[in-house]
């Protein structure tokens, strides 16, 4: 099993391309940003974990800070965490997802799902009813652009005709993607265009990975972030078949980044047995 982090890239924080260096030098195999172009102030939408961190609008553009680590690493794998696609035309995410892949060698991980905030899809023309539809067809039409020459793509709410669209990605015939979310139906939208799982940590995941496994007629991974830094639950989402774990480390200065990174790495030792 390998092991990531994630990271909102606040404006305020320890910045991409440095935090990337130092996750890649402290030996992590992944770095996943996190995405919100805006948060209504509103606040209508209920956020589940209490009050809502202020990161949440102070994120850097999702590309850009992914374009500065990759820019600041070699081996590092880098991904959204997770890109919200309902929110972005898909013909100009398809060419950034490219351009990022192939600026890094190879190296990215496209993390998508539709987002918990209402009032912020509907700022960007998505209404909320429709969201997994939109998802759906945004994911199938960019995998129609970078697997295809000329691409065309026809659906209820991404339609177009015949289209050139380079680079294409370094990796064949795409980036993976990871899908988002744990709703009654994400199972149903990683079969239908994903390559990976991409949940939240929580003690319901494990029997859904064995509903996912029991239904798949092709491999499809699961990777899972907010994994605690607890060596037992690094066990049973080992023991699961689980290929990555990830924790979000604190958006702050460098001091609070290591030692949530040092905590990390204490429970990564201990799950491998080479804890004191």
């Amino acid at each position: 099993m390998d092991f990531g982090v994630g990271y909102f890239p606040t404006h305020n924080a320890m910045a991409p391309g440095p935090l990337a260096r130092l996750v890649e030098e402290r030996g992590q195999s992944a770095l996943f940003f996190a995405e919100h172009t805006h948060i209504p102030a509103s606040r209508e939408t209920p956020y589940q974990y209490g009050e809502l961190p202020a990161k949440y609008w102070h994120t850097y553009d999702l590309f850009v800070a992914l374009t500065a680590a990759a820019a600041a690493t070699s081996r590092l794998r880098v991904g959204s965490g997770i890109c919200l696609v309902i929110e972005r035309d898909p013909i100009i995410t398809a060419k950034e997802v490219a351009s990022i892949d192939q600026l890094s060698g190879g190296r990215f991980e496209f993390g998508v799902g539709a987002g918990w905030n209402r009032e912020e899809m509907r700022n960007h023309g998505t209404d909320p009813r429709v969201r997994m539809t939109v998802l759906r067809e945004r994911v199938e039409a960019m995998r129609a652009i970078w697997s295809q020459d000329e691409a065309t793509y026809h659906g209820k709410y991404v339609s177009f005709d015949r289209i050139w669209s380079y680079p294409k990605p370094v990796q064949r015939p795409h980036p993976p993607i990871l899908v988002g979310g744990a709703g009654p139906g994400v199972l149903d939208r990683v079969l239908a265009f994903g390559d990976a799982w991409f949940p939240n940590y929580d003690e319901a995941i494990f029997p859904r990975i064995e509903q996912l496994r029991a239904r798949a007629e092709r491999p499809i991974d699961v990777q899972v972030i907010s994994a605690p830094a607890d060596p037992a639950v690094l066990q049973r989402l080992h023991d699961a078949g689980v290929q990555r774990a990830s924790r979000w480390l604190p958006s702050g200065p460098r001091s609070s980044v290591e030692r949530a990174l040092d905590e990390w790495e204490r429970a990564i030792a201990d799950f491998a047995g080479e804890g004191a």
